[in-house]
Order: C-alpha cells, then structure tokens, then sequence
C-alpha cells in the first residue's frame, strides 16, 4: 500500500506475516494501529499492530511487510 491508505482494512480480516503465517484477526483500525481480536492472541488481552506494518490489502487478508514472528514482537497493548 504504498500510498498509505488503511482504510481498505475492515474488521475479520485475516492477518499475516510476510510469510504467510497467521497472526490474528482484525477487530477494528484505532488510528494508526490495528486492533486484533482477543479471541487469536493466547492471553485473553487485545493486542494492536502498528498499520505501517501493512504491506498489501488483499480480499479478505491484510499482509504485513514483516514475518509472523517479528509481527508478534511488535504488538502492543
């Protein structure tokens, strides 16, 4: 998404990593961070992405410019 327009990403959508991995599911976009359901995050807490981690907006699925793991180290609470 070059130019940068997050507005594309809408609640359940499906989130992974460059590498296809899954990382969770959209709950909804709070700004400049994407806010994941608690059902995907294994603690019970909502975790958020920060939307500059958003390579592309495909159908269904948003697909981040990092791999699953180095996602997973970026959340925030």
């Amino acid at each position: 998404m070059a130019d940068h327009d997050h507005s594309a990403i809408k609640e359940h959508m499906h989130v992974i990593g460059a590498d296809g991995v899954h990382i969770g599911t959209v709950y909804h976009l709070d700004g400049e961070r994407i806010k994941l359901t608690r059902a995907d995050s294994g603690d019970g807490r909502h975790h958020y992405l920060p939307a500059g981690l958003v390579a592309s907006v495909d159908g269904d699925t948003v697909r981040l410019s990092a791999n699953a793991a180095n996602a997973v180290d970026l959340f925030e609470e």
